[in-house]
């Protein structure tokens, strides 16, 4: 069985987030043939979760996965939320996605009932890691210290035997924030050994992950993986940041970063890959795209040349930290 540094391909795996129909109905045949061409292209780990259009994303990736050698590929996925039958009405980021109703819950048994339903979803026997999923502030307000402790009595016991056991290799947190992570990373009944950090470490917002989550991650380690390194698309000149309405402020700092770009003839894209991956804490970044072209360019961007001079107007100019790691 690969872990997951054999299984990358230049530090680069997919994220299937966009391929449950987050913020449009994706045709069956465009999100398979996505998937099929991130497989076509070496990409051997493949990242998901049941709330990404209620369970959606997993079916389509199960389709495509299943004909290959289980051994040859990593998935991860994520608890604390579980589906029933019943269906209700969506609305907000997965209003195009299956119906089925969503329940979320961190204890024990509706941890396993998740894995049990991911599996199925999957057609594999087995998942390599296990992310515990928006267990943060975004989405839970000021309950989330609450759901932290349900999830610190339920998931995160029976994740950690399950990776004595051996039934999974690593488990984390998959959020939005850095708190939840930083909060974890410091257990001691429990210990994460790899998390996903989404929207948190990108050439755009990266600040208080260099603060706290970044340097004690490296001094546990822990492994992070970066998701959502494009903001959800504000930095290739998209509408959204961090999954909602970007903000003018953000629009102005993305056209400093394009003016600056074209003067180096740089590409955006291949920057925030390379930005996101050059810390030593950092094992993968995992964009999600809905285009199969858009893996060959990934890719690429992954391997593209980027001048020093670059780097250097963005330290000048304040819009990269001075304690980021740079691309060599």
């Amino acid at each position: 069985m690969k872990d997951l540094k054999q299984a990358l391909n230049h530090q680069i795996g997919l994220g299937t987030a966009p391929l449950g129909n987050m913020f449009r109905n994706v045709p069956e045949a465009e999100a398979i043939e996505t998937i099929q061409t991130a497989w076509d292209q070496g990409i051997r780990y493949f990242d998901t979760a049941p709330f990404y259009g209620a369970g959606l994303a997993e079916l389509r990736l199960g389709k495509v996965l299943s004909k290959y050698n289980r051994d040859d590929y990593v998935i991860s996925t994520k608890v604390g939320r579980y589906l029933t039958d019943e269906e209700e009405d969506k609305e907000g980021l997965y209003e195009e996605g299956r119906k089925n109703k969503v329940i979320t819950d961190y204890t024990e048994d509706a941890t396993l009932r998740s894995i049990e339903q991911s599996l199925e979803r999957l057609q594999t026997d087995r998942i390599d890691i296990v992310y515990v999923h928006d267990l943060s502030p975004d989405f839970h307000g000021d309950e989330w210290i609450a759901k932290f402790e349900e999830a610190r009595n339920g998931a995160f016991r029976v994740l950690s035997r399950l990776r004595e056991e051996g039934v999974i290799k690593s488990w984390g947190l998959g959020v939005n924030t850095t708190i939840p992570i930083e909060v974890a990373m410091e257990l001691e009944e429990v210990q994460p050994d790899l998390c996903l950090s989404a929207t948190q470490y990108t050439l755009l917002q990266h600040k208080k992950a260099l603060q706290r989550m970044l340097p004690t991650a490296e001094e546990k380690s822990v492994g992070i993986v970066v998701g959502g390194a494009f903001n959800s698309g504000a930095l290739l000149g998209g509408p959204y940041f961090d999954y909602k309405e970007a903000s003018d402020e953000i629009k102005e700092r993305v056209k400093q970063f394009e003016e600056i770009a074209q003067r180096h003839d740089v590409s955006l894209k291949a920057a925030a890959l390379q930005f996101s991956t050059a810390h030593p804490a950092v094992a993968a970044v995992i964009p999600g795209s809905t285009r199969p072209e858009r893996i060959k360019e990934d890719l690429a961007a992954m391997k593209a040349e980027i001048p020093a001079a670059f780097w250097q107007e963005l330290l000048d100019k304040e819009l990269v930290s001075s304690d980021a790691p740079l691309p060599n």
